[in-house]
């Protein structure tokens, strides 16, 4: 007779080419499971018939606080389910794109989700009801949402709020709020909405200076002195409704007189913006989008002439080894002038130290791109396992169990 006493159960998800789960028990001996601690993989890079093997033990729930702090068990989730994923899978998690107007549309996106290309959306110019319905439509389809939800982001910064998701609650523009009572309140009423809707990362606040006639007035900068104290309220109310807060554009946007849109911007010399990190990043920021910003004439940070997102010096060397953020890097829009003609520019950026690619210009041949890099080069898989790692440890901070 089968001991049974030395078994455990697995739970298999295989996705079937008729895009349907079909739920399996398999069983396994102690033994053969325990030396069974490689990934779990189906061997077809393509992302047809992949099996998402969800292990024993992924029940816990934590909050975001419970991102930046010493945890164990949360360090062993996040390796458990890593742990299951095939090549393709992990890739999938560094890419976000864009959908609603100026973005790709909800058919496209539902596509990319089917076939497990993205980690990810940014809702882009919408309404809060369509918003609210693509996402639960994404997450029917997202055979992880229970583990690991979706990153779902938007620019919901004070003075954008409103014309970006049409049906929003009405709030002050950035250059409009008094006093910090003003920032919580309007910090409060935008992650509420964005809550309403599904959306868990908010792309806000602007901590550059206000001279840059592009950002400026998008941030707390009107008045030097609020920039810190104003964007620190901001953050903390936001992560406290459980959204991720952003600061950006990291090195600093404020000081260029360009505009990253159009065309690659420069920092000549000392970057005097970034002051104001530090102090967020002690208290406890999850996010940094950084810039499509080179930096010039500066001995210990220049680009050579690549944006700040392309470059280690900036992204690896200033942001994760000096400043010692430990959230998620994202980099601006990638359709935007200030990088959309770096070749492989994708692949660029997560060697330079990103964690997420947001709004590449083709998700397909960037994913195929990204995964053949992934392959065949060691030194590039370790810089991807890291960040795939950190983005699934936000994910399980986010999830709601």
């Amino acid at each position: 007779m089968l001991d049974v006493s030395n078994l455990n159960f697995v739970l298999v998800l295989k996705y079937s080419s008729m895009n349907k789960f079909v739920i399996s028990i398999s069983l396994f001996c102690l033994i053969l499971n325990a030396c069974a601690q490689g990934p779990v993989k189906d061997n077809k890079e393509d992302g047809s018939n992949n099996e998402i093997v969800i292990q024993p033990g992924i029940g816990h729930t934590y909050a975001l606080v419970d991102y930046l702090t010493e945890n164990t068990q949360l360090d062993k989730d996040v390796d458990s389910i890593f742990n299951t994923l095939d090549n393709h899978s992990r890739i999938a998690h560094l890419l976000m794109p864009a959908v609603g107007r100026l973005g790709l549309t909800n058919e496209e996106i539902s596509e990319q989700v089917k076939k497990n290309l993205i980690g990810g959306v940014i809702l882009l110019n919408g309404s809060k009801e369509e918003f609210s319905m693509w996402i639960k439509s994404y997450n029917a389809l997202n055979p992880l949402h229970k583990s690991l939800p979706f990153l779902y982001s938007a620019d919901a910064e004070p003075t954008l709020f409103n014309r970006k998701i049409s049906g929003s609650t009405q709030v002050k523009k950035a250059n409009e709020i008094k006093t910090q009572e003003e920032v919580i309140d309007c910090a409060t009423t935008i992650s509420n909405d964005l809550n309403a809707i599904g959306i868990n990362y908010n792309f806000a606040p602007v901590v550059d200076v206000s001279k840059n006639s592009t950002v400026g007035y998008r941030g707390f900068g009107a008045i030097p002195s609020n920039i810190i104290p104003w964007s620190n309220a901001f953050i903390k109310t936001t992560q406290d409704l459980g959204i991720i807060a952003t600061a950006k554009h990291f090195p600093g946007h404020g000081l260029v007189s360009g505009d990253t849109h159009k065309s690659l911007q420069m920092i000549e010399g000392e970057l005097k913006e970034i002051s104001n990190y530090p102090p967020l990043i002690e208290n406890g920021l999850l996010s940094i989008m950084v810039a499509h910003i080179a930096v010039l004439k500066n001995k210990k940070y220049n680009t050579n002439g690549l944006p700040a997102t392309a470059s280690s010096e900036i992204v690896q060397k200033l942001l994760r080894e000096e400043l010692k953020f430990k959230g998620l890097i994202i980099t601006d829009a990638m359709n935007m002038g200030g990088i959309s003609s770096l070749i492989d520019a994708e692949v660029k950026v997560i060697e330079a130290g990103c964690d997420i690619v947001l709004m590449p210009l083709d998700v397909e041949k960037s994913h195929a791109k990204l995964l053949a890099k992934y392959t065949n080069d060691l030194a590039f898989q370790k810089k991807v396992d890291a960040a795939v790692k950190r983005i699934m440890r936000m994910k399980l901070c986010l999830a709601k169990g």
